[in-house]
């Protein structure tokens, strides 16, 4: 295939493929705006047929879109090729798959990359994503060589249009399919942890639990066979794999945070033990259990007979626009069965009858439609009686393993998360405390990792430093800063951190304590009390500027022009060992704002009085620019006034460290 045959998007040039499947081919491609390399997800044309399949596609790319958590790749833009195809771009993660990697037998490598899945599935279950095609190709891995899980491209989002999910197509990688999802059956997030099991016992063995010639053979020893045996060096893993595997969703772990506490456990009794050890190279799983009896062997037959169905035969294919019927032999297999709802346990066990929701249940069901409304409607924590939070209070302590109610608890903590954000960029710190407090004990309450309270943390961190900048800005709102950063101690700070903020504080007020004080001094005393001896001056290389530029992404300034005409910018003046020039006083500002979130330390720029006690440079040319309150103005070392907002190819930067 030329490139010339490949899809046209406006805005981006396809590169070649790198990935294809039954629905959609992937590309990698290049993102002409930002000049960045980006992975393609185009939908073939027959993928998507009808209106039901392309609001389905929409709606999960949707839902792929609002996860955002450090474990999930997200998606970059989701639009329409020239022709018509659906697509979304996402980041080009150009160091592999799992499936690439060689883990066998290596326990540390498997528990840290299992620790950062479970974390990444429970903020998605949480939120009533079940991702439904876990699987060694589905986890890709940054430059940091950290695992990510992409493709929820067949995720189900609890309360989504039940006609957008295809119910009774079983759709997934049947290689690390749970017997109630190759059944066509509805699944919940006990789904992705029997796949989860899967890939444990893929990565400690290097090879699959099971093997087959085909998908349906496959799926179906999923739901027949029984889980196998792992050597004996690993062996204690084998109460991990057994529940994670277990063919009744019911006796697996409840959810990825009580797998994850189980992993945690399992490292801590092994001891010393847990290291990499050599796992015999002819080791076949061996199965555990023992031979069927001739009624169980019947069960299985039902339950095969349900996989056949819900694949749709030999030659099914997933995402098939009609449900293909059952084979004839269904209807004599399926008389065995009782003409009441029952759930085919195909390890033989006896068929559990569906029964009707308990009263309590219906109790639960209203707590969570008035929850549902408050959050549509903003009613969070107000008023007493009528908000989200009293509402799923009830619900939870009703049943606090209810899915749908942790779904609404996810919801209620990313309100408050905004609540919170909101409540700090205004100022009140009190309604900020509250809402944030509130989000700490949904957190705990949902049994989660820690990660979404961490994220929130750092919005919040965010939004007290602008809340800081627009009152530091102002000489008359300096010292009620102040204030706002005592009051904001619930954030728990950093030392670094907080010496950090503390630091500006004691700036700005010193500047107009110093500038108030002068303007009642004559013009020679005032010039001698604006000078301020800080810790040190320092200089900024071109070298030290681009880490900085290539950080932030800042567009160069308007520097005029150079000899024959040449526009100048700041990265095609000298060499990286010479002092940056071309740059404007905002961006030796932002520099050093940038430069402070490095390494912990507090700059600015340096006043004319600091300037002119300093020794003179030693380069030739670098004269110095002042950009602080004291100053008034840019201004040269020369003492001329200067225009801020662009660069001069003799004017560089230096900076006032004060701790």
């Amino acid at each position: 295939m030329t490139d010339q045959t490949y899809p046209r998007i406006d805005g981006y040039k396809l590169l070649r493929i790198i990935g294809q499947g039954g629905m959609s081919t992937v590309y990698l491609a290049e993102q002409l705006s930002l000049d960045r390399k980006v992975a393609m997800k185009v939908m073939q044309a027959d993928a998507l047929s009808d209106d039901i399949q392309r609001a389905r596609f929409e709606n999960e790319t949707r839902t792929i879109a609002r996860l955002e958590h450090p474990g999930i790749v997200r998606i970059h833009e989701v639009g329409h090729t020239r022709n018509g195809l659906l697509f979304y771009s996402m980041p080009y993660l150009s160091h592999g798959h799992l499936a690439q990697r060689n883990l066998k037998g290596d326990q540390p490598k498997v528990l840290a990359i299992l620790r950062q899945l479970l974390q990444a599935l429970d903020y998605a279950h949480v939120r009533g994503v079940v991702h439904r095609d876990v699987k060694a190709e589905n986890v890709l891995f940054d430059d940091a060589d950290r695992p990510l899980l992409t493709d929820f491209g067949i995720a189900l989002r609890r309360g989504s249009n039940p006609r957008l999910t295809n119910a009774g197509l079983a759709v997934g990688s049947t290689a690390y399919m749970p017997p109630e999802q190759a059944r066509g059956q509805e699944v919940d997030r006990r789904a992705d942890l029997y796949s989860l099991g899967v890939l444990t016992w893929e990565m400690l063995l290097g090879k699959l639990p099971y093997n087959a010639g085909d998908a349906l053979s496959m799926a179906i020893k999923h739901v027949q066979e029984p889980i196998p045996q792992l050597p004996a060096v690993l062996k204690h893993w084998q109460p991990i794999i057994d529940k994670a595997m277990a063919k009744q969703p019911g006796d697996r772990f409840a959810s990825a945070q009580e797998m994850l506490d189980a992993l945690e456990q399992l490292e801590q009794q092994a001891g010393k033990a847990f290291t990499a050890v050599e796992v015999p190279t002819q080791f076949e799983p061996a199965p555990a259990g023992t031979a069927r009896t001739g009624r169980h062997r019947g069960l299985q037959a039902v339950a095969a007979v349900a996989v056949v169905a819900a694949l749709g035969g030999v030659g099914w294919r997933m995402y098939a626009n009609r449900t293909p019927p059952p084979p004839a032999a269904a209807s004599a297999a399926t008389a065995q069965v009782p003409a009441a709802p029952v759930t085919v346990d195909p390890a033989g066990a006896t068929p559990l009858v569906e029964t009707a929701p308990e009263a309590s249940d219906l109790g639960i069901a209203a707590f969570q439609a008035n929850a549902q409304e408050q959050l549509r409607t903003g009613l969070l924590l107000a008023p007493a009686n009528g908000n989200a939070w009293d509402s799923l209070e009830a619900a939870w302590r009703a049943d606090p393993a209810q899915a749908e109610t942790l779904r609404l608890m996810a919801l209620l903590f990313d309100g408050l998360g905004d609540q919170a954000e909101k409540s700090l960029r205004n100022g009140d710190t009190a309604g900020a405390r509250l809402a944030f407090q509130r989000a700490q004990l949904l957190d705990t309450r949902r049994g989660g990792t820690g990660t979404a309270v961490t994220l929130l943390q750092a919005r919040l961190d965010k939004a007290l430093d602008e809340r800081l900048t627009l009152q530091l800005a102002k000489p008359d709102t300096r010292k009620t800063a102040q204030i706002l950063l005592d009051q904001s101690a619930w954030l728990n700070f950093s030392p670094a951190r907080k010496r950090s903020l503390q630091a500006r504080i004691s700036t700005a007020l010193a500047q107009t304590s110093g500038s108030t004080a002068a303007s009642r001094l004559a013009p020679a005393a005032a010039a001698a009390a604006a000078v301020v001896t800080p810790a040190a001056i320092i200089s900024v290389t071109r070298g030290e500027y681009a880490r900085f530029a290539s950080a932030t992404q800042r567009e160069p300034a308007e520097c005029g022009k150079g000899f024959l005409g040449r526009t100048l910018r700041w990265n095609n003046t000298g060499s990286d060992r010479k002092p940056v020039v071309c740059v404007s006083a905002a961006d030796a500002q932002a520099y050093a704002r940038w430069l402070q979130t490095q390494d912990g330390h507090h700059y600015r720029l340096p006043s004319a009085g600091e300037l002119s006690a300093q020794p003179a440079t030693p380069v030739a040319g670098w004269l110095n620019l002042c950009a602080d309150h004291a100053c008034g103005q840019r201004m040269s070392s020369k003492q001329q006034a200067l225009d801020a907002n662009r660069g001069y190819d003799n004017i560089g930067i230096r900076l006032a460290k004060l701790d």
